[in-house]
């Protein structure tokens, strides 16, 4: 039995103590599904660690928007060589951030959960199929 990798775990929304379970119903672009679960289907981590937990991952979002936009900045001046146009930076900036803000939602939770959560950690014997963790 080989252990999840952290980085397929985390790429893929994986629960952080198991690596098996999902952490959301639905995809990234599902606008109408995209809600964290309660708690992990694999090994029922109640993923909100204590009331209003989540809250800090408006800070995680933030720093992912400010990095986004200062890559978004810097791809637009590369590509149009345009340095003078308030409104090409202002329409770039709002477009890449509201295309990516599903993305930021999920993975701000989910960097969340992974490396700013002391108490959750990752137990390799939680790390097993669950058609054999029956038997």
């Amino acid at each position: 039995m080989s252990k999840t990798a952290k980085s397929w775990a985390m790429l893929h929304a994986k629960c952080p103590r198991c690596r098996r379970g999902a952490m959301f119903s639905g995809g990234i672009y599902n606008f109408g599904s995209n809600k964290i679960f309660d708690r992990c289907p694999h090994c029922n981590l109640y993923y909100e660690i204590e009331p209003g937990y989540f809250y800090a991952a408006m800070y995680v979002s933030y720093a992912l928007n400010v990095m986004e936009g200062l890559l978004i900045v810097g791809l637009t001046l590369g590509i149009t060589q345009n340095s003078t146009s308030p409104w090409l930076y202002i329409g770039t900036i709002l477009t890449g951030l509201l295309v990516l803000s599903p993305i930021n939602f999920r993975y701000s939770r989910v960097l969340l959960l992974y490396w700013l959560s002391p108490k959750i950690n990752y137990q390799p014997h939680l790390d097993k199929d669950d058609s054999t963790a029956h038997h």
